[in-house]
C-alpha cells in the first residue's frame, strides 16, 4: 500500500493517504522560525502495522531537512524512529535537561 503525505499548514501537521484518499495518519507540529517541534504521530486504526508512521516520519524528516529546518522531537514515536535512523541527527536538537 502506498501513502501520500502532504504538509498541511493552515493545521499544522503532515497528513498521510491511502490511493482513495483517505487520511491515514497525521504528525502535528509547531513551527516557530526555523525550527520545528514534532509533537504527535497518530494512525489510524485500521492502517496500524503497513507503514504508515514510517513514511510519515521519514516525510517530515525529509521536509524538515530540505528546507534547513532544526528538528525537536517531543512525539515519543518519532524520538524512537529517529533513534533507528541515524542519517537524520544532524538536524535533531534533543533535550539534555534533567526533569525532577
Amino acid at each position: 500500500m502506498q501513502f501520500t503525505v502532504t504538509d498541511v499548514p493552515e493545521r499544522e501537521r503532515f497528513e498521510a493517504r491511502d490511493e482513495a484518499g483517505v487520511i491515514a495518519g497525521v504528525v502535528t507540529y509547531q513551527l516557530t522560525g526555523n525550527i520545528i517541534v514534532y509533537t504527535h504521530t497518530e494512525v489510524d486504526a485500521e492502517f496500524e502495522g503497513k507503514g504508515v508512521g514510517s513514511a510519515l516520519a521519514r516525510a517530515v524528516m525529509d521536509d524538515a531537512r530540505a528546507k534547513g529546518r532544526t528538528v525537536v522531537p517531543i512525539c515519543p514515536f518519532l524520538s524512537e524512529w529517529l533513534g533507528k535512523h541515524p542519517e537524520y541527527e544532524k538536524i535533531v536538537v534533543r533535550s539534555t535537561r534533567k526533569i525532577k
